[in-house]
């Protein structure tokens, strides 16, 4: 069974930083692409970043390119996402999740298979 446990949501002033991180069970992390989404009150969920199973590349939404950066450290088994000018927008619940086996970056939430609990991100204005 994997289990995904996500840390370090919080209030944050607009403009502020947060960094996510993710912790991962099971013995196949370093072989699987991970990721985050998010989602907020009354909407979809949606694709925030994710991360090649090799560390090797990232895939970012636009409206977080420049902002927000993905990574990986596979010796914690361990997935993070820095979070920078945060805007009152990128209020929402953060899901880390994980990916295809050996996997290129993807953005469809019906190509994750696992999903953490959530941690939820509130910018204030």
């Amino acid at each position: 069974q994997v289990q995904l446990i996500e840390s370090g949501g919080g209030l944050v002033q607009a403009g502020g930083s947060l960094r996510l991180s993710c912790a991962a069970s099971g013995r196949t992390f370093t072989q699987h692409a991970m990721g985050w989404f998010r989602q907020a009150p009354g909407k979809e969920r949606e694709f925030v970043a994710t991360i090649r199973w090799s560390g090797e590349g990232a895939s970012y939404a636009d409206s977080v390119k420049g902002r927000f950066t993905i990574s990986r450290d596979d010796a914690k088994n361990t997935v993070y996402l820095q979070m920078n000018s945060l805007k009152f927008e990128d209020t929402a619940v953060y899901y880390c999740v994980r990916g295809p086996l050996f996997g290129d970056t993807w953005s469809r939430p019906r190509d994750v298979d696992y999903w953490g609990q959530g941690t939820q991100v509130t910018v204030s204005s």
